[in-house]
């Protein structure tokens, strides 16, 4: 029975490649297919905090081989960003016989795009969040190398065996809808922190699955805020807010001094009024400030000689047009 074994890597960072054979030389360049990833996917992806905001895919390569006594085959792909595009190389090598071809996609146009990396990221946050965007629908490659829709869907929880081990896995098919051919399906499932287990492709008879179950990392709990009980504050007994009260009172102090002494009309202007105020002693201390300190206001009109019976208020302008000072 022939076996398929993928290799997968993805990088940061550009890595080069090294030379190319003759027979490795790009032999067709196609143009991306009007696809775009519908608003559902697109919410998705932005609401995944605590992984890069839009997955963006920087670099990666991938290889799988079936190998066969009569005709070996060998496929390899490769996704680069370059400045304002994506370049996917892909080649297939069937027995000596080695097909490459180039596409470019234009970088815009990946916005919801999820590569085979990518995937293994949104696995994880679906086991996570026990929650899968069953109306979403993503940007994927085919088989061909070829832009199409993958869609994901929830199959349940199920038990399964893992080496003497029974585990609860969430299972999650994923449909790439080719436009040349037929649907593929991969049922993934995953443990509970995200692990996969057990991965099935549709139609075909094998099937990958771990043989010893790994540590499972446990959710992370966030801790709430602690909470600081509000002190009275007793400025007295503190040294430095003390000190720093004196201080400025002691700038106070020296500044109206020295503000009253370069203005001396001050000190007698008040003495004036307290002396008049002891004398009259008002019930009303605040009008009497009022009528006392008017004529000195430069936008009130001059006291009438003649005083009347409709005395007017210190408060009020006598013009009825002009605003109230």
């Amino acid at each position: 029975m022939p076996v398929l074994l993928p290799k997968n890597a993805i990088s940061a960072f550009p890595l080069s490649l090294g030379p190319r054979a003759k027979d490795h030389q790009p032999s067709t360049r196609e143009s991306l297919p009007t696809l775009e990833a519908n608003a559902e996917a697109i919410h998705f992806l932005n609401n995944l905090r605590y992984l890069s905001w839009d997955l963006h895919i920087m670099e990666q390569h991938t290889q799988e081989f079936i190998k066969l006594h009569i005709l070996p085959t060998e496929r390899k792909m490769s996704l680069v960003r370059q400045d304002d595009q994506l370049v996917m190389t892909r080649s297939v090598k069937e027995g000596e016989e080695v097909k490459t071809e180039v596409t470019f996609f234009p970088w815009s146009s990946t916005v919801g795009f999820v590569s085979e990396a990518a995937n293994l990221l949104l696995l994880r946050v679906m086991a996570w969040r026990q929650l899968v965007p069953s109306n979403a629908r993503f940007l994927a490659l085919d088989t061909e190398g070829k832009l199409c829709y993958s869609t994901y869907q929830a199959l349940g929880i199920q038990t399964i065996q893992v080496g003497h081990q029974e585990v609860d896995v969430f299972i999650v098919e994923q449909t790439v809808h080719s436009d040349e051919g037929i649907p593929g399906s991969c049922q993934f499932y995953l443990l509970s922190d995200g692990h996969l287990a057990k991965r099935i492709q549709v139609g075909s008879p094998g099937c990958c699955m771990i043989t010893k179950m790994p540590i499972l990392r446990d959710k992370d709990e966030i801790e709430p805020a602690p909470v600081f009980e509000k002190k009275p504050l007793v400025w007295e007994e503190d040294m430095e807010l003390y000190s720093r009260f004196l201080g400025r009172k002691e700038e106070l102090r020296v500044s109206h001094h020295s503000y009253l002494r370069q203005h001396p009309e001050a000190q007698a202007l008040i003495s004036d009024f307290l002396l008049f105020l002891l004398l009259r002693r008002p019930a009303d201390v605040v009008t009497f400030a009022a009528e006392y300190f008017g004529p000195f206001a430069k936008r009130n009109p001059p006291t009438p000689a003649l005083r009347s019976s409709n005395r007017p208020s210190p408060f009020r302008s006598l013009d009825p047009e002009r605003p109230t000072d």
